[in-house]
């Protein structure tokens, strides 16, 4: 029975993907996936990590259908990993399952060959399988078969022309190794394995901190010391950094686009430097015993304050960047600018949680690789080329166009849309015309496991147009 449902998910793997582009294809592989996963590994899903991953897998195959682009293949591509990661043991960290996920989907085939029942015991690979009879049992008599009709085609001339009309060509072989290659992958998938000792390792780790045996009262009095004066002068100085930039921002008025965005980029490279050091310093100070020394409620209380100024610091920042596409329009650096603003907010807050809460660096890893897993797949449901197309056609005051028709065909149908109330250039619309036009050939003849959302909405244009 396993054989059996193996060769039909093999075999609907190739329908979907073979010479095929990423489209509605990806979408009913993420479904087939989750039934056959179910099927194998019933009990898995009664577990509610697996249920949420196994919805995160679904919303981005939802979207890789909607918005097809390639940070939503990638979301559903690490949700895939995520998901067997999981059921091969659901009580590891996000970045345990990847692993497993991607070493199931690789060289779970061969791994159950060379283990028995998940231990390190090695298989006796001539009891289980015995590879030397196997080839003579197919190469010799295929030598055999091949020297003798070579030498009864020279004796007879029937045979010889009854050889000659034996044609192989109704056989694709590649699509016979694209139907193994599936094959492989759903035999690997079907039982989850997990790479020792790394996943009984990260299971046996907690994320709290303890106390170690040598607690010494002095050493820590000069560690906190040490802490206090550093964090304190520290806390003043940016103090005194955030009023000269909130000075700047309010006493000068810049207009071009040389000001604004040497003021992105110069706070951003003093973000990059200056949140990195204050992560590290934390750590530093907050690393073992000084988490639970008696007297460090000052030293804490600092840290406390010093994480809330660079949050600050990062609002100065996004309020740069928003004036910034306000004045001159989004494109994708300047998105990337409020990326790293988010993730440096989320690093801040994780960190003050982990002082907080007296929590050890496994659990800051933990923690920020699962909200970067969150992140990752709401922002891959967003159409980004149509998001900045909009803003910079309806809002921005100033926009590049040439910026705008050199983004992915994402964007095509807005353009197209809009063409007539754009300032631009004949040739820039003549380019409109023809990126619009490219794109709806191209739509129009995919086949139906290449479809996406945007497929149905050309289809429907196109159609009102010829009647």
């Amino acid at each position: 029975m396993k054989h059996i449902s193996i060769l039909i998910a093999s075999f609907l793997f190739s329908l979907l993907f073979f010479d095929k582009s990423i489209g509605l294809n990806l979408s009913i592989f993420s479904i087939i996936t989750i039934v056959f996963l179910g099927f194998y590994n019933l009990k898995a899903f009664k577990n509610q990590r697996i249920r949420f991953y196994t919805l995160a897998y679904i919303i981005t195959a939802i979207f890789v259908f909607v918005q097809h682009s390639g940070l939503s293949i990638i979301a559903n591509c690490i949700a895939f990993f995520t998901l067997v990661g999981a059921i091969s043991e659901q009580n590891t960290s996000i970045y345990v399952n990847w692993l497993n996920g991607m070493f199931t989907t690789i060289a779970a085939f061969f791994y159950r060959y060379i283990s028995v029942n998940g231990s390190e015991e090695k298989v006796d690979w001539k009891k289980n399988i015995d590879i030397l009879h196997l080839a003579k049992l197919i190469g010799i008599p295929l030598v055999f078969i091949i020297v003798f009709v070579l030498l009864y085609k020279n004796g007879n001339p029937v045979f010889n022309d009854l050889i000659n009309t034996i044609s192989f060509d109704f056989i694709n072989f590649q699509w016979v190794l694209f139907t193994i290659l599936g094959y492989y992958l759903f035999s690997n998938i079907s039982k989850p394995v997990q790479i020792e000792p790394i996943t009984s390792q990260d299971k046996q780790i907690t994320d709290k901190l303890y106390k170690s045996e040598h607690f010494s009262e002095v050493q820590l009095k000069k560690e906190k010391q040490l802490g206090t004066t550093l964090l304190g002068l520290l806390n003043l100085l940016i103090l005194l950094y955030i009023a000269t930039d909130v000075t700047y921002l309010i006493t000068t008025n810049a207009t071009t686009g040389t000001e604004l965005s040497s003021q992105v980029h110069n706070g951003i490279n003093t973000l990059i430097a200056s949140i990195f050091i204050a992560i590290v310093i934390i750590l530093y100070f907050f690393r073992g015993n000084l988490n639970f020394y008696s007297e460090n409620k000052i030293l804490k209380n600092l840290t406390y304050v010093w994480i809330i100024l660079n949050v600050c610091l990062i609002g100065l920042i996004a309020i740069k960047n928003q004036n910034y596409i306000a004045l001159y329009g989004l494109t994708y650096k300047r998105i990337g600018v409020y990326v790293y603003i988010l993730l440096t907010c989320v690093g801040l807050i994780t960190t003050f949680l982990k002082v907080l809460n007296i929590k050890n660096m496994v659990y800051l890893f933990r923690i920020n690789t699962q909200i970067a897993f969150i992140l990752l797949i709401v922002f891959s449901t967003i159409n980004w080329d149509h998001t900045i197309t909009k803003y910079n056609l309806n809002t921005a005051q100033n926009f590049d166009i040439s910026y705008l028709i050199n983004l992915s065909n994402r964007n095509a149908v807005l353009l197209y849309e809009q063409k007539d109330n754009i300032i631009a250039s004949h040739e820039h619309k003549k380019r409109i015309d023809t990126k619009y036009w490219s794109y709806v050939e191209d739509v129009v003849q995919n086949e139906w496991q290449e479809y996406s959302y945007e497929t149905f909405v050309i289809s429907k244009k196109t159609s009102k147009l010829r009647n």
